[in-house]
């Protein structure tokens, strides 16, 4: 784990994105359980780990919009950063069926210490990263083919929105004319969980913001993430152009 809980990269570029990325590694630090969770290595490099893929888009795509990127270098079974701080999944000990050994007996103050030492530090450089009065954030994240139990899900691409959609409508017609399987309008999650990335740092102080969501069997190679970033990039500033913010 690097010295901070979080990766940014290129925090000078002046690009109006702010390319975020909550589960960008499996990183579980040393103070953590010592760093084991208790999961096996197949399990730590599941989605229930990390979001499989996403950190490799949103590196590309800064590149390519010439933005600032954002990461968590958490795993989400530490303390899940895309989660407020009173979500009773914010400290998952059961994710997709699987325990999680190190968060079975995790109380309150093992909660509160995880996010003082963690949640706290990156949501404070995103929150420093985004306050340029231009900024819009774009937050990437990646999806599995199937949940345990669960039907395929049909989408390659998904676009999550809550009440300001300045972003996404305009890139979901956009996305639409390019793709031949169907473009999840908040599939295959709700657009807005309180408290989440999102919610603090865009939509609570009116910034534009669109999140996409990647199938991440897609993006699992460098070669699929620097595909798909070059076929977003200019998608996302045809969809900013078209919607006047």
């Amino acid at each position: 784990m690097t010295e901070l809980p979080f990766f940014l990269t290129g925090p000078d570029r002046p690009g109006r994105w702010l390319v975020t990325c909550d589960h960008a590694t499996n990183t579980v630090p040393k103070s953590v359980a010592d760093g084991d969770l208790g999961l096996s290595t197949a399990d730590m490099e599941r989605h229930i780990a990390y979001d499989i893929g996403a950190y490799g888009v949103a590196l590309e795509l800064g590149e390519l919009l010439n933005s600032p990127v954002i990461a968590a270098d958490f795993s989400r079974l530490v303390i899940d950063p895309n989660r407020g701080v009173d979500d009773p999944t914010l400290l998952m000990k059961l994710y997709d069926g699987t325990i999680i050994p190190a968060n079975r007996h995790a109380d309150i103050a093992e909660r509160d210490r995880r996010i003082d030492a963690f949640w706290r530090p990156y949501h404070k450089a995103m929150a420093e990263q985004a306050a340029r009065p231009d900024m819009v954030m774009l937050a990437i994240h990646s999806f599995t083919p199937q949940l345990n139990g669960r039907s395929p899900r049909p989408w390659e691409v998904g676009v999550l929105s809550a009440s300001d959609r300045r972003l996404a409508d305009p890139l979901i017609d956009i996305l639409g004319s390019h793709l031949v399987s169907p473009v999840g309008d908040n599939e295959p999650y709700a657009g807005h969980l309180p408290g989440d990335s999102v919610d603090q740092h865009a939509l609570r102080h009116g910034r534009p913001n669109v999140l996409i969501e990647l199938r991440n069997d897609l993006i699992e190679t460098p070669e699929g993430q620097v595909s798909w970033a070059r076929r977003l990039a200019p998608l996302l500033e045809q969809a900013l152009g078209q919607s006047g913010v």
